[in-house]
């Protein structure tokens, strides 16, 4: 009777303890007094009682991390940096989850160690360059840590998923130094471009200036052409039209002088006429009009002469 109540209480003590539930996502790492066993995936297991123990459950998924420093650049500048780190366990391996479980005495050493090694990739990084370049070298920030981590990491057995720089500051007075740069630049490139403007609009206008006294310049050229055409031609049909004329009273025996008497008379109406003036001096001796008739007269003889020569021709 004894013996029956001593394995009921026995079996009523180990029975809980003979299962173990693991969660999906997770793997768990039994020990023997100590020493590696073996691994448990996720689901319903047996373990033995007194001799089996947990020693850790791994997550096999992703984790994240928010880590914030400082680095000095080449020209002592200080940079403060906000990033956030994305990795998970390599795989489900055997080997890969005893790095898991036994490089480290526990996960806060991990973490300790993942984010040093992280902060001291960026700093050495980071003493390389110069302030200025900081901001415009982030991909390349990013690209030297993964590159630098990831041999790292898969001795512990981890994978650097991501590693995001979200966010760059430079001390306060390093920061307001850098605004009035920018605000220099930016009024240099203002003044810049107001002067290229300048210069443009006055070579357009210069330009069209040029063009519109070109073209002035050429419609009065024309404009006089024109005009010295259009007195040739009407002088030429006067002379024409005196030559006939002339020739016309000499052939009916009329003296010519008559026509130039007749034209002198009328180009002191027209000049009486369209003068401002309001009088009109005149030489009205018999020597005067016998000048003036002389001078028509040798007028109208060259004229006629030069029409003969070139009707001749």
């Amino acid at each position: 009777m004894f013996t029956m109540i001593f394995f009921a209480v026995a079996l009523l003590i180990f029975l809980p303890a003979t299962f173990i539930t693991v969660q999906q996502g997770t793997v768990a790492v039994l020990t023997i007094f100590g020493k590696y066993s073996r691994i448990l995936r996720p689901g319903l297991s047996l373990k033995i009682p007194i001799f089996e123990s947990v020693f850790s459950r791994i997550s096999l998924q992703n984790q994240s991390v928010e880590l914030q420093f400082q680095a000095v650049t080449q020209d002592q500048a200080n940079v403060h940096f906000k990033a956030m780190l994305l990795y998970s366990v390599m795989n489900a391996e055997e080997d890969t989850v005893k790095n898991v479980a036994f490089k480290f005495m526990d996960y806060r050493s991990f973490m300790q160690t993942l984010a040093r090694s992280v902060e001291g990739s960026i700093r050495s990084f980071v003493a390389t360059k110069r302030q200025s370049e900081i901001l415009s070298l982030r991909g390349e920030i990013t690209r030297a840590v993964k590159d630098n981590m990831d041999h790292h990491l898969a001795e512990w057995g981890y994978h650097l998923i991501d590693l995001q720089v979200n966010d760059v500051t430079f001390d306060e007075e390093v920061m307001r130094s850098m605004s009035k740069v920018v605000a220099a630049n930016n009024m240099k490139a203002a003044a810049e471009n107001e002067g290229q403007a300048l210069l443009i609009t006055k070579t357009k206008a210069a330009e069209a200036e040029g063009n519109a006294i070109r073209i002035q310049a050429e419609a009065e050229m024309n404009a006089a052409v024109l005009r010295g055409q259009a007195v040739a031609r009407f002088r030429e049909e006067v002379a024409k039209g005196m030559s006939a004329a002339a020739g016309e009273m000499q052939r009916s025996n009329l003296d010519s002088s008559f026509i130039l008497f007749s034209m002198w008379t009328e180009a002191l109406k027209q000049i009486s006429e369209n003068a401002k003036g309001n009088m009109l001096f005149l030489d009205g001796s018999v020597d005067g009009m016998q000048t003036h008739l002389r001078n028509l007269m040798a007028l109208n003889s060259k004229n006629l002469f030069d029409s003969e020569n070139k009707n001749g021709k």
